[in-house]
């Protein structure tokens, strides 16, 4: 059974995005406006049989100036204000939603309550803009309560066009489409259509005994580094060479595998005794590594290369980022990528 009612409280997070911009008359392009205009957008608002409170960042920025300095602060808001609200709701540029919602997964420790991203591909002021459905149920997921007081989804979420995804397993797929995100290697934890079809056994189930414990720090030391062929080994000597690197988010072939270069495991292998962590998840959309099922991926396990499981990209990076921040002890590090801590991986 779910339960709303005016005392269900949320907090609503504006940090900018297209849900929000509008038309620059000097140059014609879409830039962030002020929240108030965003309201004024929508009346809906008043509506709802919930309390919703606003923090608004100030200037609103553009999803792709999102930084990891911009995740603490949206990791203090939440944790400042936690004990005050039921959930929170995060408006959010696309573009970076999936690396924010990834990151907010491991940085909200032992969270206990909904935090959900969503935002829009049309302006809320437009027409046909997708922003008022994804910001009203977004709200309404928020603030769900179940019978015994505990709510619907108590993690990091993306909501976007009737779909409620793990945070740290969604990936944008459309720049174009209203469906824009979806995650491939894990099913939606809810489908929101006449009613609220929720998929429980998906849904993480925290300890609520314990508080929320935050991380405001992050090693972005870290590169993504796609396989091709045609790879040339004095490029990515230059890159693997560089001191400061400490982490390696290595995008390879199909199952996890790469080519029989020697000069390219020597690289992977140097750096990995030089304490640098190199992770290998797959270029596919979807799918699993699996490096002992070729030769060509067992090169890599030898090279002291370690398994990214079933990972995003944005997931996979903002993980490694969190870790390298925490643990100076690469062996530490290797052990909790391999470990599913927040439901990011499958293994």
């Amino acid at each position: 059974m779910i339960t709303l009612s005016i005392t269900n409280k949320v907090l609503l997070i504006y940090t900018g995005g297209t849900i929000g911009m509008g038309c620059n008359p000097r140059t014609g392009s879409l830039e962030p406006l002020d929240f108030n205009h965003l309201v004024s957008q929508m009346p809906e608002l008043e509506s709802l049989k919930i309390a919703v409170d606003v923090f608004q960042f100030d200037p609103p920025i553009d999803s792709s100036d999102m930084t990891p300095a911009l995740w603490a602060k949206l990791v203090r808001i939440i944790v400042e204000k936690y004990d005050f609200y039921d959930g929170f709701v995060i408006l959010h540029g696309t573009d970076t939603m999936a690396y924010t919602a990834s990151a907010l997964s491991f940085m909200l420790e032992n969270l206990t309550k909904p935090v959900i991203l969503t935002g829009s591909q049309l302006p809320i002021g437009q027409l046909r803009t997708d922003g008022k459905e994804n910001l009203i149920t977004s709200i309404e997921l928020a603030a769900m309560r179940q019978t015994d007081s505990t709510p619907y989804v108590p993690e990091v979420c993306i909501y976007f066009s009737g779909r409620l995804l793990r945070g740290n397993r969604s990936t944008k797929i459309n720049a174009d489409g209203f469906h824009a995100f979806e995650t491939f290697n894990y099913p939606h934890l809810c489908d929101a259509g006449v009613n609220f079809d929720f998929h429980d056994h998906h849904i993480i189930t925290p300890d609520y005994s314990l508080p929320i414990l935050p991380h405001y720090e992050v090693d972005t030391n870290v590169i993504v580094f796609s396989l091709f062929p045609g790879l040339e080994e004095n490029i990515v000597r230059h890159l693997l060479d560089a001191p400061e690197l400490r982490g390696i988010v290595m995008r390879s072939f199909g199952s996890g595998n790469a080519p029989q270069s020697k000069w390219l495991n020597n690289l992977l292998l140097n750096a990995s005794d030089r304490g640098v962590i190199v992770v290998n998840i797959s270029q596919c959309i979807s799918g699993f590594v699996e490096m002992s099922r070729y030769d060509t991926g067992c090169q890599l396990r030898d090279a002291g290369v370690i398994s990214g499981y079933d990972s995003t990209v944005e997931a996979a990076v903002t993980k490694l980022m969190l870790l390298l921040a925490k643990y100076d002890d690469a062996a530490t590090v290797r052990q909790f990528m391999n470990t599913s801590i927040a439901g990011e991986i499958t293994v």
